[in-house]
């Protein structure tokens, strides 16, 4: 049979991945798609670096400008593995008004213009698959858009950025600090020169909005995502977690709440005895909770060449067993219709309910407890567990740390500006916000 042809745009780490496991598994992936998939054109700024990285091969040829790539009439499947918002949209749009199908592994892309894409996409009739923009190789938007599509997904919780999980793993074991364990990881690879990213929690809010909108049928609105990253956490606060039976991940979540969904990343305190809780290193996992399959994990490599890679490759293999299928036939590009997506309202983060940890210095004073649980009584906030630790030696303060049930994040942070008002109270109260995913 015909094969089919790809131009890919990028030779990145990822671009360079899917030639060479598309290459080496040539004979596997035709026999899964049913017919071949070749790479026949490249666009990419780096062409030496791409001639270098194909040799060998024949059939494929080269240009230094993408816009060549996506009109090109013997292209059948455009895949995009430049990242960033521009050329990236401009590119992947006039791929579509040529009638091409489209992969992406553009995260950024899709949660801030996603609509856009996905609207133009459905009306000139083609697909658009993205599995690579969401944990790497893990196949997480395959299992939400159709795996799950029984199921009403009552909320998802992700470890979806390797750079920080790497981060914070290291602090824990290691007793460093989160500037030296970012000093590691960017002597490993896992971070960027400029991180900014991955530890502010920008990345895994991108994840999130993409995970959300296939979840609960919205559209995308990266806008309404809350993103908190790591760069205040100490060691100090891993440490006693880690005594209260916990580990803190910068996690994820997303809810349907009575009154909307919640759309949040930031540190989190997680029960050390759930499965996500021992992911460590750069590994992503996505815990799922369905209303009738119960919970389900998601584990595996998160970034990479290849892991990446693998999730492209699936993304052309489904485009080309579908490549002729009648487009009202093809899996929505979130799951749900198009004219089904609702528009539920997204929670301010001030509205969301969960639990927290509160560590706050204080000085070593009859009834300096006292005046802090009055705080939290008078706004409804009640208290799960506490440690008072003993004062150093010489010393008049004390670190108190307490764990509280649910309750509403306004209530929260108002309790905390009236307790750090108090005389006895030194400095800020550290706050971290606790999920069960019981």
């Amino acid at each position: 049979m015909k094969p089919l042809h790809v131009g890919l745009i990028g030779f990145g780490t990822v671009g360079r991945g899917t030639f060479d496991v598309l290459r080496r598994n040539e004979e596997e992936i035709t026999r899964r798609a049913g017919r071949p998939i070749r790479i026949t054109w490249i666009g990419t700024r780096s062409l030496e670096r791409a001639r270098q990285g194909t040799r060998g091969m024949s059939g494929v040829q080269f240009t230094s400008q993408p816009s060549e790539v996506v009109r090109r009439d013997d292209v059948d499947i455009v895949c995009e593995l430049i990242g960033g918002i521009e050329p990236a949209r401009s590119l992947i749009l006039d791929a579509i008004a040529h009638g091409k199908h489209v992969v992406t592994a553009n995260k950024a892309l899709l949660a801030q213009y996603g609509n856009e894409i996905f609207a133009a996409a459905y009306a000139k009739g083609v697909m658009v698959a993205f599995e690579g923009a969401v944990a790497g190789g893990v196949p997480i938007v395959k299992a939400l858009r159709e795996g799950l599509t029984a199921n009403r997904i009552e909320w998802i919780a992700g470890i979806i950025n390797g750079t920080s999980n790497f981060i914070l793993s290291t602090m824990r074991e290691c007793g460093t600090s989160f500037d030296d364990a970012l000093a590691q990881a960017q002597a490993r690879g896992y971070a960027e020169a400029d991180p900014t990213f991955d530890v502010e929690g920008i990345d895994s809010a991108h994840k999130l909005t993409i995970m959300s909108a296939i979840a609960f049928g919205v559209p995308m609105q990266f806008d309404k995502a809350y993103a908190e990253g790591i760069t205040k956490l100490t060691r100090e606060d891993i440490r006693y977690a880690e005594e209260l039976g916990y580990r803190i991940k910068l996690l994820g979540i997303t809810r349907r709440a009575a009154n909307g969904i919640e759309l949040r990343v930031h540190p989190t305190l997680i029960p050390a005895r759930r499965l996500i809780a021992n992911v460590e290193g750069a590994m992503n996992a996505v815990l799922v909770k369905g209303d009738a399959v119960g919970a389900t994990l998601y584990y595996g490599a998160g970034a990479g060449a290849e892991p990446t890679a693998s999730a492209v490759i699936a993304d052309l293999v489904d485009v080309t067993r579908m490549h002729t299928a009648d487009p009202e036939h093809r899996v929505p590009h979130l799951a749900f219709q198009p004219d089904q997506l609702t528009d539920l309202p997204f929670l301010p983060i001030g509205d969301v309910e969960t639990s927290y940890y509160l560590r706050m210095r204080v000085l070593d004073r009859p009834g300096v407890l006292a005046d802090i649980t009055r705080i939290l009584a008078d706004r409804e906030i009640s208290i799960d567990a506490m440690i008072q630790k003993e004062p150093t030696e010489g010393e008049d303060q004390t670190d108190i740390i307490l764990l509280t049930h649910k309750s509403i994040e306004h209530r929260v942070v108002d309790a905390i500006a009236k307790i750090e008002s108090l005389p006895t109270v030194r400095g800020k109260v550290v706050r971290i916000r606790l999920e069960d995913l019981g």
